[in-house]
């Protein structure tokens, strides 16, 4: 059970103010050391959207000094991660805000020369696989203290995975590091039971029955039973490096626990050891969902960063609100349900426009929030009609292959949040930046459409929302390919278009309806890709977005890639894997140049 009563501890401060980066920041609070340090390999911005700063505010609400390690110098002689002391309690780590190897490097394996979450956009400020390379430095300077591992990548790796940029199946990486403990998903829940098991004297070590975490535990001995939960083995982690069958049927096995309401405790042998994965909490309660949020951040990046150039990252979010986690939809290349889960996590109406007086008073902000969505823009509030029926569902999508019978796809409750907003004092227009999903939108009966208001959120998406161009993924136009994706079929797109333009020309609106597409995506062939660019040629669009397919940890699509076969049905699948068949596939999308291409057979 969660509860908050170390809230307003010795050292919670209720006002805005930034957590320590320095050894003179700490002095200067009179600490004698942290109870944790968070070592990121982001710059540390004190805003929402960023997880380290919401860790560091959890804590320090329930009391904990807490500090911050930003990028931390791994090439030298390690002193950055000297400065801050030895802390009380634990090391937390974290990469940062994306998987570091998706932040450093192409579709193609090519070094990136930017990095979003560094002053100035600049690469180089972080080496590859940070949770491996600060937690074997932390070790190596502290093996007493424990490291405890969370964020993206520590969450998408916790099992053998497939690594694209290694080309090879990679162990957990709670085996890489040596971490501790590892926190997945959306962490504000077991971090807190940490917390409050710690402070009442509960040593580390063993802290083996907490949800939504994961450790490695010796063969040889016994392990401790999650009361209330079965366990399921997986492959171990030998298996699944000499056969892809093993590897295929762990995948399937961590995909169904993903989106399971309660499933078992998952183990994988790794060795002469066990990573045991515990299941995730429950989704949280409103309440709970609230409280990241109305922690009292600055919004802004640290002073350190005064005399820097912008961090792109928060330049792009600085004035947008999330207002829900998690998703539905599935798609087969996307990691969002396995890392905040199936299930829509909602805040309330009442936290979202704190946030939103909080923004509006903010030096920079003249009256635009440039986003008030998440994972999708408009699942807010969603969910099953009867959660009994959801409690003993697995499906991976509750809109793929079709809408669930059971699915909530009200949209007048994200329409009332819209109205809500815009009578907060300062708050002149919202847009939405988030992406839509159009299939719950269109081509539903009459009833369905008139009872859950999706004619009239379209209408007002598109009149009062899009500033200038409203951006959405149909991914594909060809159904083969749509189905290995788990995308709507392409017919959703073209009603959802025209029903866009049909509005746009009804208000006299200049808009733009710019689709995203992915190329090299396992089971498209270059016949598929020639098939795409006369479809969109005929429809007259013009897609700038272009995205190569990278093969990402814990996804299906990177197990189809990998494999060569669907794991749900053995059925052979084509990928793409050179560079010149990725770019042969990618050229597709510029129409100028589709009629001079040369195929490889159907490759």
């Amino acid at each position: 059970m969660i509860v908050f009563s170390m809230m307003g501890g010795k050292d919670n401060i209720h006002k805005e103010h930034f957590l320590p980066v320095t050894g003179e920041e700490i002095d200067r609070l009179g600490w004698d050391r942290p109870d944790i340090i968070l070592v990121t390999g982001d710059a540390y911005v004190d805003h929402p959207s960023f997880g380290t700063a919401v860790m560091a505010r959890v804590a320090e609400h329930l009391g904990m000094r807490v500090a911050v390690l930003p990028q931390p110098n791994w090439r030298d002689d390690l002193r950055d991660f000297k400065k801050l002391g030895i802390p009380r309690y634990f090391f937390g780590v974290t990469a940062g805000a994306m998987d570091s190897m998706v932040n450093h490097y192409t579709p193609r394996r090519r070094k990136r020369s930017d990095d979003a979450y560094t002053p100035g956009g600049r690469a180089g400020y972080r080496p590859d696989m940070p949770s491996v390379v600060y937690t074997r430095i932390l070790k190596q300077l502290f093996p007493d203290v424990p490291v405890l591992l969370g964020g993206v990548e520590a969450s998408m790796r916790r099992f053998s995975h497939y690594d694209y940029w290694q080309d090879k199946v990679r162990p957990s990486i709670l085996v890489e590091s040596g971490a501790d403990m590892l926190i997945y998903g959306m962490g504000e829940q077991p971090f807190i039971r940490i917390i409050e098991l710690l402070t009442r004297g509960v040593p580390f070590h063993s802290l083996h029955n907490i949800l939504q975490t994961a450790f490695l535990w010796d063969n040889r001995q016994e392990l401790p039973a999650l009361k209330g939960y079965g366990e399921t083995l997986l492959p171990s982690h030998e298996a699944c490096v000499s056969g892809k069958r093993s590897f295929a049927d762990a995948f399937l096995i961590t995909e169904d626990a993903s989106n399971s309401w309660k499933p078992d405790r998952l183990i994988q042998p790794h060795g002469s050891k066990r990573v045991v994965v515990n299941p995730p909490f429950p989704p949280p309660s409103a309440e709970l969902a609230d409280m990241p949020y109305d922690l009292p951040y600055t919004r802004l990046p640290h002073p350190k960063y005064k005399n820097k150039p912008p961090i792109p990252a928060w330049e792009m979010i600085r004035f947008s609100v999330n207002i829900h986690r998690g998703c539905f939809g599935g798609c087969s290349f996307c990691a969002i349900a396995a890392h905040q889960g199936k299930y829509i996590v909602s805040r309330s109406e009442k936290s979202v426009t704190k946030e939103l007086e909080k923004i509006a008073g903010m030096p920079g902000f003249k009256g635009h929030v440039s986003d008030l969505g998440g994972p999708t823009a408009n699942m807010y509030r969603m969910g099953g009609k009867d959660i009994s029926l959801c409690k003993g569902c697995r499906r991976p999508s509750c809109i793929h292959p079709g809408i669930c019978k059971n699915l909530d796809y009200d949209h007048h409750p994200l329409m009332q949040l819209y109205d809500r907003a815009l009578k907060v004092p300062g708050i002149k227009r919202i847009t939405i930046g988030s992406g839509v999903r159009y299939d719950m939108l269109v081509d539903r009966p009459a009833g369905e459409t008139k009872k859950y208001g999706l004619g009239e959120y379209t209408r007002r998406l598109v009149s009062r929302h899009v500033s200038g161009r409203l951006k959405i993924a149909p991914e594909h136009t060809e159904a083969n390919v749509l189905k290995a994706m788990r995308k709507p079929s392409f017919r959703s797109f073209e009603l959802f278009y025209s029903q866009f333009n049909k509005i746009c020309s009804e208000e006299a609106l200049p808009l733009q309806l710019i689709p995203y597409f992915i190329s090299g995506h396992p089971g498209s062939t270059t016949g598929d890709m020639e098939a795409l660019a006369k479809v969109i040629r005929k429809l007259g669009l013009k897609p700038e977005q272009v995205q190569e397919f990278t093969p990402s940890p814990m996804t299906l699509a990177t197990a189809m890639y990998y494999t060569g076969f669907d794991p749900r049905t053995g059925e052979k699948v084509f990928s793409a894997k050179t560079d010149r068949q990725k770019k042969h596939q990618k050229d597709y999308f510029f129409l100028q140049k589709a009629s001079s291409k040369k195929k490889f057979g159907n490759r």
